[in-house]
């Protein structure tokens, strides 16, 4: 690792909250004087804000909110601390939604990936993530940047082209999708081209065991990173391939899907960013995906912490009977129980008709006390079947449909 990396990556916890205790304050002042939060910061005593527990007590910003305030104000809903024409980039993703890019080193804080996979100077990165409208290209190009490796700015489709010049450059690191790659590869073989990558630096899809060890049974390492177009880097693999390390510029929490409430540490739950950025400051951001922390600290050396990596989608909103169920029912109703510690809406089909099933895991045994709680927060009657506490899946799943149409 270079210096600059593993001064950061290597902290002490001790350092790391001091820091920190610095660092978020003045975040979430930014944020507090920026349009777009006003009404949802305005009680906060910033200077309180120093760590991960107190974020909790602050709302949690979801992307639809996000959408929403763009449209009123384009491009970034009043996120933003300085305006469009004073970035270098202006980016727009599915929804649409628009986020900024800037032209300072490193800041989408992608070099510290890119770093961990062992790409750098000397190196020749084929990037094959889109330059179109959307950031994802760019975000790699400027981490490659930042550790002094060389880009070939490829993009995607015209794999015979992608073949013959990662032959006749001599590319030696290659970013991406998870399973493009393959497809290059294969491409190569049919050519009868060698190629001479050894290091993969992936993300935008899912990394499966089988594929992983197709490219290092080819000589090629490879490591995957979860980032979004609104935060950056959020976490990355090291070497040592036990989970995803947090970046140092973001906090992450990992809550009960549907509200801004923390689990306790190895629970799934949905993963929620506040990012240092200061040109961006996106606090509480819910990512609609789900996780857990990893325990303990990084074989590799690195301190920060771990989450499992990207374990699906915690939008789990689901139409019952013609009414839409949303997790944050599900929370609403668990709220209004002491007793209950979880609950689990499951939705099923039985002959032609849809059937709700409430599974609410309880010491109680009287599945009839929660009849009415039922029908009043989720909108519909059910079936209520009471389970052991600590028996339901620990998957991150509060609304599952598992209705099939045969």
């Amino acid at each position: 690792m270079s210096s600059y990396f593993d001064r950061l990556e290597t902290r002490s916890a001790e350092d790391r909250a001091a820091w920190l205790a610095e660092a978020l304050p003045a975040q979430v002042a930014r944020a507090q004087a920026l349009p777009g939060y006003a009404g949802s910061l305005d009680a906060i005593d910033a200077r309180r804000i120093e760590d991960r527990a107190a974020l909790s007590g602050l709302p949690v910003l979801r992307k639809a909110a996000l959408g929403t305030a763009q449209a009123a104000e384009r491009p970034f809903g009043g996120f933003a601390t300085r305006p469009a024409a004073q970035f270098a980039h202006v980016f727009q993703s599915p929804g649409p939604l628009y986020e900024p890019g800037g032209a300072e080193p490193d800041w989408w804080r992608m070099g510290r990936f890119l770093n961990a996979c062992g790409i750098g100077p000397g190196d020749i990165v084929q990037n094959c993530f889109g330059y179109h409208l959307t950031p994802a290209g760019t975000i790699f190009e400027s981490g490659a940047r930042a550790v002094g490796a060389a880009v070939l700015p490829a993009g995607t489709g015209q794999t015979e082209l992608q073949v013959r010049a990662a032959h006749d450059l001599g590319i030696t690191a290659w970013a991406g999708t998870p399973d493009y790659l393959k497809v290059i590869l294969e491409k190569a073989d049919e050519m009868e081209v060698p190629l001479g990558i050894t290091r993969a630096a992936v993300s935008g899809g899912a990394l499966f065991p089988a594929l992983r060890q197709y490219y290092a049974d080819r000589g090629i390492a490879c490591l995957q990173c979860y980032a979004t177009a609104d935060l950056g880097l959020v976490a990355y693999e090291s070497d040592a391939m036990e989970g995803m390390i947090a970046d140092e510029h973001v906090v992450i929490e990992i809550v009960t899907p549907g509200t801004g409430t923390p689990v306790p540490d190895g629970q799934v739950g949905e993963v929620v960013v506040t990012t240092l950025n200061p040109d961006y400051p996106l606090v509480r951001f819910a990512t609609g995906d789900l996780s857990a922390v990893l325990p303990g600290e990084s074989p590799c050396g690195r301190t920060n912490l771990r989450i499992r990596g990207w374990m699906g989608r915690a939008d789990q909103t689901t139409k019952i009977k013609g009414m839409f169920v949303r997790p944050e029912q599900v929370a609403q109703f668990v709220a209004r129980h002491a007793e209950v510690s979880r609950a689990r809406v499951v939705a099923l089909r039985e002959g032609d008709a849809d059937v709700m099933v409430v599974r609410v895991e309880t010491a109680g045994d009287d599945a009839g006390v929660y009849a009415d709680s039922v029908a009043e927060v989720l909108k519909l009657r059910g079936r209520i079947e009471i389970v052991p506490p600590g028996s339901l899946p620990n998957d991150g799943i509060v609304v599952e449909d598992a209705r099939k149409y045969e």
